[in-house]
């Protein structure tokens, strides 16, 4: 499985990252599920609505996540996936993301900011059907052209 992205939206979800440091960001990744992966159409911001541990936990709101997928919806997108960022911290899922990911056959872009500069981003694809059985498995990246961009 692939995470397919433009470099357009893959660079504005590390600037985010870059912007509320050293607060970990979050978003929502719109697009398409393929056979060959996840295809982003758009990303949308959302809020991290922990006000306890901003630095190294993130939450959107129901409501929040809920507006967006009506809006995604609306242009014929699905939710494909979730993005966020760990200030001076690994790309790696901790535990936390692990219990708290429940969106099967989505993708998680966790990208490492450094002193406040994006770092590595890594995507994770959740397989598994049950919480029981769920699995993180390290996804790669392709960036790809966005539609009417040249080569």
């Amino acid at each position: 499985m692939k995470l397919h992205i433009t470099q357009t939206d893959y660079d504005a979800l590390r600037a985010h990252g870059e912007e509320t440091y050293p607060h970990e960001c979050c978003g929502v990744l719109l697009g398409h599920a393929k056979d060959d992966g996840n295809h982003v159409s758009a990303i949308v911001r959302a809020g991290n609505t922990r006000t306890d541990s901003a630095h190294n936990r993130y939450n959107i709101s129901p409501m929040e996540l809920i507006k967006i997928q009506r809006e995604g919806r609306k242009q014929g997108l699905d939710i494909v996936g979730f993005y966020h960022s760990h200030p001076d911290h690994p790309a790696m899922w901790s535990s936390t993301d692990f219990a708290e990911a429940h969106w099967f056959g989505c993708c998680y872009v966790i990208t490492s900011v450094d002193k406040g500069k994006a770092n590595l981003t890594n995507a994770f694809h959740l397989a598994g059907t049950t919480e029981d059985d769920k699995a993180f498995q390290q996804e790669e990246i392709l960036i790809t052209k966005a539609v009417g961009e040249n080569a």
